[in-house]
């Protein structure tokens, strides 16, 4: 018996109804989202929230090689099951302590399928078991979803499956998006009255990422990658870290056994829930053996690519050499950081990464950090880790090196996802965290192997660098779109700060746009778990009062309250940590008041609150400080300027 099946049996009260019924109905435990199944030649689903029509229709299937798909064959049984998650995150991202009641319909049909429903009362998730496991492969998975006319998108659109996923969020009526354009998972849709429904997966094992692609006037249906048969080093765009894929299969996945796939998830509410639902992670599978995890130390880091190692007011000449990072060790130990990255340029080349640059003594700045209290983790190009995995990891890990950061993957195929199931076990062994940049969303690996730590799949704060697109708009569209399907490695921090009529694009140099506190808000915000800081050392110690205000912000929480949010607008927030809270605002360029509600404290607390200065919007790096006493009686007037922010850090007073 499957996992699943056998966890739906330990928590189930079953419900029997009559063999021959082809629909059914399901109610999420609070009775506000309705789901209704017809078995027909495929699954078709109709979803409610309140008895509002939320998709209208959705047909769901796989085609096997041997022809089989469920749904497609006679439905055998039928089992009602309430039960409920109850997780304890080992990393935990929003909620440290997650009890999520559900109730599911199981659906066994006569060609060796189980298909399983699921409804939460912020969600909706489906996935498929094949018992059998006759099939070689998967020719294609469908799931084809018609909105109610008049829905909007957030698209993420792409335009290749080879990509890195780093997207602007396209806010257009689901009819206005041409044909045939498809987008990288999580995406969002709108309904006219207000509800949300974000679409991602979870629970991904050996099998690719699914992409979904503009069908018809309020339609779309999911797309895959093909599985890779030979790809070869891209010559004309750096063929040490981009490929060329010159001949894929006719199939998604390759397969030949019983096993279960992956979940869909639908998020369902509004603005709040995509913040709060802890559904994808939630859902994903545990770590397989029980392996004691209380190993990894979550943080934060001086990374040194976005600054370009361009430290000043020292003694030497700064740059890819010995003693400039241990210029970045000195300030992360003054500061309380727990980690420095050593970014592209430490090893001889990006393909030769068992040697040292020349300049670079990277075991005496790995023996220098130990004595400071501070951890190294060292940047690796996916293919040549890929190619030489288990000589890289233990060398690394003899080296005393605490993680890794792998960039560069961009492809999504199912032997690229299996590649990252394989670092992340393998850096489990060795106890060796993993950040994933260059990478696909998250999808559940980060609670099977808590290890890792980190994904990218999002246009972060590098693309200051080059482009004018990481404005305080997207910076608030992320949250509620990327951010709901796991932690995300934005990497924000920077100190040089613009307004909307001043910024301009520099490399070497790169400055952010929105207020100072707008990028200090980032850090309660932002879920990451190991968070960087993008800034220059040698800028952070000019601006101490800054560093040393993000220094106190924890990377990991124990609860989330979402107070007030609109998607690219203005987010309120509040985490806790312990006993101590902390509560966050952003803002588009638009200026924003808040009144902060203490209800969510218990007694006196002493209160730290970094917001814009009053002339912030003139000089974006203005702001203030300031400090006072607080009870759970009272509400904090905070005034947001253009692209501005805030961060209230309340401590308990015993």
């Amino acid at each position: 018996m499957l996992r699943s099946l056998l966890l739906a049996s330990l928590l189930l009260t079953l419900l029997t109804g009559p063999v021959a019924a082809r629909e059914f109905e399901l109610k999420s435990p609070d009775g506000k989202l309705r789901l209704v199944v017809k078995a027909e030649k495929n699954l078709i689903l109709s979803l409610f929230r309140s008895d509002k029509l939320l998709i209208s229709q959705a047909t769901i299937g796989m085609d096997m090689a041997n022809g089989r798909n469920p749904g497609a064959a006679a439905i055998q049984s039928h089992r009602y099951v309430e039960g409920k998650d109850a997780v304890v995150a080992v990393v935990p991202t929003k909620h440290k302590n997650i009890e999520s009641p559900f109730r599911a319909l199981l659906l066994k049909d006569k060609n060796g399928f189980t298909t399983t429903f699921r409804l939460y009362n912020d969600g909706m998730a489906y996935r498929f078991a094949d018992e059998k496991g006759e099939a070689p492969f998967v020719k294609n998975e469908t799931l084809g979803i018609s909105l109610p006319e008049g829905s909007m998108s957030w698209f993420p659109q792409e335009e290749s499956m080879y990509s890195h996923n780093e997207r602007q969020y396209k806010h257009l009526a689901v009819k206005e998006l041409s044909n045939e354009s498809f987008c990288s998972l999580p995406v969002l849709f709108q309904t006219t009255d207000g509800s949300c429904i974000l679409l991602t997966e979870t629970a991904l094992h050996d099998y690719p990422n699914m992409f979904l692609q503009k069908t018809g006037n309020e339609g779309l249906r999911a797309i895959f990658p093909k599985v890779v048969l030979e790809a070869v080093p891209n010559e004309k765009h750096g063929p040490d870290r981009n490929q060329l894929i010159t001949r894929e299969a006719a199939y998604i996945a390759r397969s030949g056994k019983a096993r279960e796939y992956p979940w869909r998830v639908f998020i369902v509410g509004d603005e709040k829930t995509l913040i709060e639902s802890s559904l994808p992670f939630q859902l994903a599978n545990p770590p397989a053996d029980h392996r004691d995890f209380s190993w990894v130390k979550p943080g934060k880091v001086a990374w040194d690519w976005y600054n370009a190692n361009n430290i000043f007011g020292v003694d030497f000449e700064s740059g890819l050499n010995t003693a400039t990072y241990q210029y970045y060790i000195d300030f992360a130990a003054d500061y309380g950081i727990e980690y420095v990255i050593l970014d592209e340029g430490w090893t001889k080349s990006t393909t030769e990464i068992l040697a040292f640059n020349p300049d670079m003594d990277v075991r005496e700045l790995i023996r220098y950090g130990e004595s400071k209290g501070v951890g190294i983790i060292l940047w690796v190009l996916w293919k040549p880790l890929n190619d030489n995995m288990e000589e890289i990891l233990t060398t690394y890990k003899s080296w005393g090196a605490k993680g890794i950061k792998v960039d560069f993957m961009q492809r999504s195929d199912q032997d690229m996802v299996r590649s990252y199931e394989d670092i992340a076990a393998l850096a489990a062994r060795l106890e060796l965290l993993v950040d994933f940049h260059g990478a696909f969303k998250p999808a559940g690996l980060q609670r099977s192997y808590p290890n890792v730590l980190n994904f990218e799949g999002v246009m972060g704060a590098e693309n200051n660098k080059w482009s004018q697109h990481i404005t305080p708009d997207h910076n608030l569209t992320i949250p509620f779109i990327r951010m709901a399907a796991g932690p995300m490695d934005y990497t924000p921090g920077a100190m040089v700060n613009a307004g909307k009529d001043n910024y301009a694009i520099r490399w070497n140099r790169p400055m952010s746009q929105g207020t100072r506190a707008h990028q200090v808000a980032m850090y309660v915000v932002y879920e990451a778990p190991l968070q960087m800081l993008c800034e220059n050392p040698s800028i952070y110690r000019k601006e101490a009062e800054t560093a040393r205000f993000i220094s106190r912000i924890p990377t990991t929480w124990d609860e989330t309250r979402v107070m007030e949010a609109a998607i690219g607008d203005y987010l309120l927030l509040a985490r806790r940590k312990g006993t101590d809270w902390y509560v966050a605002g952003m803002n588009d360029w638009n200026p924003k008041s808040f009144n902060i509600p203490t209800d969510f404290l218990s007694g006196k607390y002493s209160m730290s609150l970094f917001c814009d200065g009053l002339n912030a919007d003139k000089f974006a790096e203005d702001y203030q400080i300031a400090d006072r006493i607080v009870t759970e009686n009272e509400t904090i007037a905070v005034e947001l300027k253009p692209g501005g922010g805030f961060v209230a850090v309340f401590k308990k007073i015993e």
